[in-house]
């Protein structure tokens, strides 16, 4: 029987990438989105399920769950790739608000994506469940403390959670990405000079592409990560294995 996978966040980027992968190697994915036109995409592919709604909600989360078990009985993986990011200055009127909001995805959103998805999981026999943490997760960035508070978060939940579910037979690690070419960093929001200053500090000396980062998510879906639970997995091109002093935070073109 074809496995079964949810991957939120699926109507762009790393997400997109990901449930794709995962269809192409006989999966049946429901890809859930926050923004309806985003999953215009799955009417081309069968055996992939759309599903609208906001991670931050326990409602979302467990309709997600309800619907991919309606529609294929089971659920053995669960992607929470869902995220949001954008600058915060201390200061800022709207801060605090900013930060609510990006904890609400980012962190919560994990956290009620493995409360119902973990269960469901057991309940198939066991599987895997990988968050989508990021760099920023495990050291700071200029002008980013809510998003790397979420990230951190994010990714220690995830541990703990790998920790009360492996009797249940549900692994749960979490793919940290670095530079990856999507969102603000395409379509010419981003001056090519700063893009080339980001590229200089990364070890690699390129951006990662969303295919090679959902590479990353599958081999920790998949049995051939059957033994690795707790752990996050670095696809950052080396950012993380050097010290030293990161650009300056990006600034968007006018």
């Amino acid at each position: 029987m074809s496995p079964v996978a949810i991957v939120t966040g699926a109507g762009a980027g790393i997400g997109q990438a990901t449930a794709r992968m995962l269809y192409e190697r006989g999966h049946r994915v429901l890809a859930a989105d926050v923004a309806e036109e985003a999953l215009a995409w799955t009417t081309e592919v069968p055996d992939v399920i759309p599903f609208v709604g906001d991670v931050s909600t326990e409602g979302a989360n467990e309709a997600m769950v309800a619907a991919a078990r309606k529609a294929w009985g089971r659920l053995d993986v669960m992607v929470l790739n869902a995220g949001i990011a954008r600058r915060t200055h201390w200061t800022a009127d709207d801060a605090v608000e900013a930060f609510d909001r990006i904890m609400a995805v980012n962190a919560r959103g994990v956290v009620l994506g493995i409360r119902h998805g973990a269960p469901a999981i057991a309940e198939s026999g066991g599987g895997a469940i990988v968050v989508v943490g990021s760099t920023s997760g495990v050291r700071a960035d200029p002008e980013r403390f809510a998003y790397d508070a979420s990230k951190a978060a994010a990714i220690n939940a995830a541990r703990a959670a790998a920790l009360d579910w492996a009797i249940r037979g549900v692994r749960v690690n979490v793919m940290a990405p670095g530079p990856t070419m999507t969102g603000i960093l395409q379509g010419g929001r981003v001056s090519a000079e700063h893009l080339a200053e980001l590229t200089r500090n990364i070890p690699l000396q390129r951006m990662g592409t969303p295919e090679e980062q959902a590479e990353a998510i599958c081999f920790l879906a998949s049995p051939a990560a059957s033994f690795i639970t707790g752990a996050v997995l670095m696809c950052d091109g080396g950012v993380t294995a050097q010290a030293g002093i990161f650009p300056p935070p990006l600034k968007e073109n006018a």
